[in-house]
């Protein structure tokens, strides 16, 4: 097996260097991977956040390196989640968007650990359709999986379990650890959570947090998309269209207040009714129940009057509503991630796991919490482009404890840091890099050299991305762009024809696009050189179909 004492660095490094990492290995190193859905850097308080506080994402932080340049491929669930198993992306695994099955028999990392000796575990959230290959054991959500007594699959048996979905993954992860697992063998877990998607549904004993607080809209709320016709195109603005009923819980027993469409209507009478027991019930509507009433004191029915001489007013009142009450309920869904980070920290502490497990949060994307006036994902635009990543390596294998990493990383870089960290050959069809020397102290023997010059090419490295999905109910139109350290530049295709330049030294929310504005042609003919060169050495079909 290939769990030797030292693992060299990714073949993008030897390139480079011609030098290896080595670090001291006393045991075979495990790895806990943790990846919510949907979870926005821009809550989480190791990353700045001034609307929340995540005490034990924060601690892992501390223990790690926090990557503050870190982005996706494809900024859509399932397919974020092709790439990460892969370390390819979205043509190459041929997952391009969530009309799409996952192909099963292709190569994944933990196919590759397993073979290497490795248990492999998969809990919580797959949502890539098929049935996960790979893994000496499974136990996954159904779907999207619900928040509330969730269906899961376990090993290929349909269970409901009782309970809070991100409380029961984190106790499922745990009876493994205990009870399921050879101790005698190293280990990957994935702790894959649901939360914080789409309804944001909150565990019963936060329901009321955050109730007083007030949280200021982005200072783009209300941008007008001047230039961005894809932008204009979209139909995830919170204004319009994040439903009182499916979203924002008001789902009023008298059913007055209605959706803009009737499915999303049903499906949210039916969350906030069907998968309860009564107790649930009890403790939901006990919350629920008088904001509805507020509600339809302050707005009727959510119907306003065009005609009503305060119809702006009230309009701006209404949807400032809407921004406090996905911010409330999204922020007590991370309150509930985050206790259960802590869980897990707690449990590898106690059992000695901590001296030689790799830990890793994550989200499958990025997210808008109001910016732009949004919410959910898919653009290349920087709040959806951008995730949380934080890696911890143990202080045994040359792990760095508390610092933040600049370097351009992307989550096909996944699947390559596992293998070399677990000193497994990576292949040489995975598109992306190894970040091990990224996690390790610059004065361990050996690895000066190969950290200093790694991470300086990392910091300069251009980035890929193309979205498919379109038009599903969003709207976001088909694009591919680089991402380079300053630039991003970006190329919409399908129903909108349009490029869009930003610098974002000084743009960084993506407001101004720089696009055939004079004394940009230079720098566009090279932004569009190094795409090209990208999109060649990925080897994306896109580049023979869209030339200009």
């Amino acid at each position: 097996m290939p769990l030797n004492s030292h693992a060299q660095c990714s073949s993008f490094a030897l390139a480079l260097l011609g030098t290896s990492c080595a670090f001291a290995q006393d045991k075979p190193l495990n790895i806990v991977y943790i990846m919510c859905d949907d979870h926005s850097y821009q809550t989480i308080s190791a990353y700045g956040s001034t609307v929340n506080h995540t005490p034990n994402i924060d601690r892992l932080a501390q223990r790690g390196v926090r990557f503050t340049n870190s982005f996706v491929a494809n900024s859509l669930s399932g397919p974020s989640r092709a790439c990460m198993l892969t370390g390819k992306h979205s043509h190459a695994n041929g997952f391009t968007d969530n009309t799409k099955r996952f192909d099963g028999n292709q190569q994944t990392f933990p196919k590759l650990l397993r073979q290497a000796g490795y248990q492999t575990a998969m809990i919580g959230k797959w949502h890539l359709v098929s049935q996960p290959t790979g893994f000496d054991y499974w136990d996954i959500l159904t779907g999207q999986g619900d928040y509330y007594n969730p269906t899961f699959i376990c090993n290929g048996q349909h269970l409901q379990r009782h309970g809070y979905s991100t409380n029961i993954v984190t106790d499922l992860a745990l009876d493994w650890l205990t009870n399921k697992r050879d101790p005698q063998k190293p280990f990957c877990l994935f702790i894959h959570h649901k939360a914080p998607h789409r309804t944001w549904m909150p565990d019963l004993q936060d329901l009321e947090l955050f109730s007083d607080s007030t949280y200021e809209l982005p200072d783009n709320f209300y941008d007008d998309y001047s230039g961005r016709r894809a932008a204009q195109e979209q139909r995830m603005t919170i204004a319009r269209d994040m439903d009182l009923v499916y979203d924002l819980k008001m789902a009023d027993r008298d059913s007055t207040i209605h959706s803009y469409d009737t499915t999303l209507e049903h499906w949210g009478r039916a969350m906030y009714t069907l998968r309860m027991d009564s107790a649930q019930q009890a403790a939901w509507d006990a919350h629920y129940q008088p904001i509805i009433a507020d509600f339809k004191q302050k707005f009727g029915n959510g119907q306003l009057d065009k005609d009503d001489p305060q119809f702006s007013t009230r309009k701006s009142q209404l949807n400032n509503w809407k921004f406090q009450q996905y911010m409330r309920d999204y922020l007590r869904v991370i309150h509930s991630v985050d206790r259960n980070v802590g869980r897990v920290l707690d449990y590898l502490e106690q059992n000695n796991l901590l001296e030689n497990t790799l830990i890793v949060y994550t989200s499958d994307q990025g997210f808008y919490m109001g910016e732009h006036g949004w919410f959910d994902k898919r653009f290349m635009y920087e709040e959806s482009f951008r995730t949380p990543l934080i890696m911890s390596l143990p202080a045994a294998y040359g792990g760095k404890q508390g610092v933040t990493s600049s370097a351009m990383v992307q989550n096909i870089d996944y699947a390559p840091t596992f293998l070399q960290a677990t000193g497994t050959p990576i292949p040489s069809d995975i598109q992306g890099v190894s970040l091990l020397c990224e996690l390790q102290a610059k004065d361990q023997t050996g690895l000066k050299s190969c950290v200093r010059h790694h991470a300086n090419q990392l910091k300069k490295r251009n980035l890929y991305y193309h979205y498919y999905e379109y038009p599903d109910e969003h709207r976001v139109n088909r694009h591919f762009g680089i991402r380079t350290p300053r630039y991003s530049l970006m190329r919409f295709y399908g129903d909108v024809n349009q490029w869009e330049l930003y610098d974002l030294k000084h743009d960084p929310q993506n407001m101004h696009n720089l696009y055939g504005q004079p004394g940009k042609q230079s720098l566009i003919r090279r932004l569009k050189k190094k795409l090209q060169e990208l999109q060649k050495k990925y080897d994306d079909p896109i580049r023979h179909q869209i030339t200009d």
